[in-house]
């Protein structure tokens, strides 16, 4: 069976991650059929970049997205599309739709700001 999940990338403690199709069989971060996309929780809003046309293709071919990846699809818009394909709609004219309606991507900055003295979440001394 062929998945779409994520596999992690990223340094220690500064996850991101890839779409992948990937076989089920495989380990999280093993062999991989195509990268179809990518998921950088630690932006602010996070950053999910989906090419649409290779996301309906592997969908409308039987691959079953992971939940972490349902989820993106679907604040995406990618799932709704799929059932519009399913209903008979082009995909060149979705493909199109979701170029035109792609939110602009934030600021590649992915480090938050340190809180203020006082205001971290690790115990205060006690004297």
């Amino acid at each position: 069976m062929v998945r779409i999940r994520l596999t992690r990338v990223g340094l220690k403690k500064q996850p991101s991650y890839r779409i992948v199709v990937s076989d089920s069989r495989s380990p999280r971060d093993g062999k991989y059929i195509e990268i179809i996309g990518h998921y950088n929780p630690r932006t602010r809003p996070s950053t999910e970049v989906v090419q649409e046309d290779r996301a309906l293709y592997w969908l409308s071919v039987g691959a079953q997205p992971s939940d972490a990846v349902a989820g993106i699809l679907r604040r995406v818009g990618t799932t709704a599309r799929y059932e519009r394909l399913r209903a008979g709609e082009p995909v060149d004219a979705l493909v199109a739709e979701a170029v035109a309606t792609a939110a602009p991507l934030p600021s590649p900055r992915t480090r938050y700001p340190s809180p203020a003295a006082g205001e971290g979440k690790m115990k205060k001394d006690k004297k």
